[in-house]
């Protein structure tokens, strides 16, 4: 009877022994798995944390950007403008020029 139970008490220890074990490589890997994610949190932190004056910044460049290239669209508004007036008037120019040579041929027969 008392070899059953300590054969018993082996066994309990032997199997609690292991699930120990297994209790501290889990710990293991949680432990290093946490110093990784710190890790990454703080990487990410240092790189978001300049990320609002970054981004504030760049909204700036593209104003300043967008008022400097107002005079040019400006000028090509412009120069279409001009364009559209003179291939206007030479529409106008050639409809009259063909309406008076059309005159004048009827005037020749």
């Amino acid at each position: 009877m008392v070899t059953v139970v300590v054969v018993i008490n082996i066994l309990l220890s032997l199997i609690l022994l292991y699930v120990a074990w297994r209790v501290r490589r889990f710990k293991r890997r949680l432990t290093r798995i946490t110093n990784i994610l710190v890790a990454a949190e703080g990487s990410s932190h240092a790189v978001l944390n300049r990320a609002p004056e970054a981004i504030y910044i760049g909204h700036q460049n593209i104003h300043n950007l967008r008022q400097d290239n107002q005079p040019p669209r400006r000028q090509l508004q412009q120069i279409r403008q001009i364009f559209s007036l003179l291939a206007l008037g030479q529409q106008v120019w050639r409809s009259n020029f063909l309406r008076l040579s059309s005159k004048l041929v009827k005037k020749r027969k």
